[in-house]
């Protein structure tokens, strides 16, 4: 996979593929070139044999993803909300049928349209001092790729309610002990945590 892209980075471990979302200037949020060009490098390693799993991460220390780009909101009519919401539904959706387990490396903040990403994959691997949450409701919003109905899966009713009208944020070890995440490690070894787990699941 030689493609070279805006907004995310590749990077090839044997036979573990990492999609590094590659905005951190603005917390790796969530516009529509990257999810275009996430949903290619997903076609790509789902074709590709000598691929066996896939690994989502985001530059730097700070976020995985902050979530949906709002410095684009202002400039957004309605044809391109819809556009952009179904956009997200199809991507996230996609990661959730691949052939290939996904995991997410929440390496920071995993909010609203984060979490809905991290969601999606079949693992959720987060750094001690990773937050995560919900906070549309901030902007008179609701999860709208798919968030409720996976966040229900994961956590249960009662939580997936807490987090999503409340608006709430939670630490990493609190994400662990409702089954957010399976697991919580020291940021620095984050990657070597989700490399042992790609290499379990191959």
């Amino acid at each position: 996979m030689s493609k070279a892209y805006e907004t995310i980075k590749i990077e090839r471990e044997e036979r573990v593929l990492w999609i590094i979302l590659n905005r951190p200037h603005r917390l790796n949020a969530l516009n529509d070139v990257l999810m275009q060009e996430l949903a290619d490098a997903l076609d790509t390693a789902d074709r590709d044999p000598s691929i066996r799993c896939i690994v989502i991460t985001g530059e730097g220390d700070r976020a995985f993803s902050a979530g949906a780009d709002v410095t684009a909101f202002p400039k957004a009519t309605p044809v391109t909300a819809e556009e952009f919401s179904r956009l997200g539904q199809s991507v996230f959706s996609k990661i959730e049928q691949l052939s290939k387990p996904v995991i997410a490396a929440i390496n920071g903040f995993a909010l609203g349209g984060g979490l809905e990403l991290a969601l999606a994959c079949d693992f959720r691997i987060a750094a001690e001092h990773a937050e995560l949450g919900s906070p549309e409701i901030n902007l008179g919003l609701i999860p709208g790729w798919g968030g409720t109905q996976r966040l229900v899966r994961v956590v249960g009713l009662a939580k997936a309610k807490e987090l999503v009208m409340l608006g709430n944020r939670i630490k990493a070890d609190e994400a662990l002990k409702i089954g957010l995440v399976n697991k919580v490690v020291n940021y620095d070894n984050l990657r070597d945590e989700a490399r042992d787990l790609a290499k379990k699941t191959e």
